[in-house]
């Protein structure tokens, strides 16, 4: 018997992905549905082999997606899912037991997740903070706020509140090194999006602390340390997207470079 759940997941451009993704709810929630971003790839191929709800949108804001690909679902419990995620046998069991017996005061639900760089799980560093994987449409959304442009905010109705899970998710977010610096890359570009839309006030000395710090706070604060050498290379670039982020929002207010492009 299927999970009473809608799996929604988001996708670009995710063929090499996506197969692993599905393969890891299909059977076990009762509706997957897909939300592509406009993929020029086989990732909608793939998609239906799994599931006939395949919807295509371009994302222009995070949070506006998500709220889309919610409307889409059947069920009002929402598994969010990227396509480089898949849930243990601990969380599947644990998301089984809160929506047969959870408070119903309780409308979002915190999964802790161990991120991978390549093969190597990077247990410390602050890799692995919780984020929200499930929660009910009717009383939690995404924000849709313009700045929100790396991340989007999450709020939870009056009267509701969100939990924590205890089983975790595993999120392969780096392929290799060259994958992680590439998204680095992308999201130092938001970054310094959103501190010129927030009006924020950087400088070159702020820019170089703030790398350090984030680095020193990675490897050795977090014990970045522990997971050897790609726990180095990650807390190390990690920092540089500190002073990547601040020469782009220095172009940004010189030239106007970054604005509107994706």
């Amino acid at each position: 018997m299927s999970v009473p759940l809608s799996v929604v997941v988001i996708a670009k451009n995710e063929q090499s992905r996506i197969k692993d993704c599905l393969d890891n709810v299909h059977g076990w929630a009762d509706e997957i549905v897909v939300l592509d971003d406009e993929s020029t790839d086989d990732t909608r191929a793939i998609a239906g082999q799994y599931t006939d709800k395949i919807f295509i949108r371009h994302m222009e804001l995070e949070g506006k997606h998500r709220n889309f690909a919610a409307t889409k679902a059947k069920h009002d419990w929402i598994l969010l899912l990227d396509c480089d995620e898949r849930l243990t046998d601990e969380l599947k069991k644990e998301i089984e037991t809160v929506l047969a017996h959870g408070d119903p005061k309780i409308a979002a639900y915190w999964a802790p997740q161990i991120n991978y760089l390549g093969d190597v799980p990077l247990n410390h560093g602050g890799w692995s903070s919780p984020h929200i994987r499930l929660y009910n449409r009717q009383h939690a959304q995404w924000s849709e706020a313009e700045h929100d442009v790396i991340h989007p905010g999450f709020k939870v109705a009056e009267g509701f509140r969100g939990a924590h899970l205890k089983g975790k998710n595993l999120h392969y977010s780096f392929r290799n090194v060259d994958d992680l610096i590439a998204k680095i890359n992308r999201y130092s570009r938001l970054e310094a999006t959103k501190w010129y839309l927030d009006k924020r006030k950087m400088s070159q000395g702020k820019a170089m602390w703030r790398a350090w710090d984030r680095f020193f706070r990675r490897f050795i604060s977090k014990k970045g340390y522990k997971d050897g050498y790609y726990g180095f290379v990650a807390a190390f670039v990690s920092g540089f997207h500190e002073f990547a982020a601040y020469s782009k929002y220095k172009e940004i207010k010189e030239k106007g470079y970054y604005i509107n492009k994706k």
